[in-house]
């Protein structure tokens, strides 16, 4: 990843909504979710969404699709995982990828299993 997509990147999360945005589709995987499921897990307008959303898929952090009527956001995990090499590509005094004990190697990421409502509870 080059400096300047890792700074766009960076700037495009330095925002707590927007850091929520991205964290809720990393979480959703691949398929993505909804505009207004984004809204609707966040509690936020549309119209702020729209914009978070704008800056996020600028910094190539996000796609977008049409289904239907709905536009569906997900994130972009090469991106991310782009990011995560670029920022740790100097650690472990200088050690080449290949030669990184296994236990400072980075994690595999995998979609969470986003966490279940609690019904009744407000």
């Amino acid at each position: 990843m080059e400096t300047s997509n890792a700074v766009a990147a960076l700037a495009a999360l330095a925002q707590d909504n927007r850091l929520d945005i991205f964290r809720l589709l990393v979480q959703a995987g691949p398929a993505g979710l909804a505009a207004g499921q984004v809204a609707e897990a966040l509690d936020l307008a549309p119209n702020t969404l729209t914009f978070h959303f704008d800056r996020l898929r600028v910094a190539g952090l996000v796609t977008v699709r049409r289904d239907g009527r709905s536009m569906i956001y997900a994130a972009r995990y090469e991106t991310m995982k782009g990011l995560l090499a670029f920022l740790t590509e100097n650690c472990c005094q200088g050690l080449s990828t290949s030669s990184v004990p296994e236990a400072f190697a980075p994690v595999e990421c995998k979609p969470a299993k986003p966490a279940r409502k609690k019904e009744g509870v407000s």
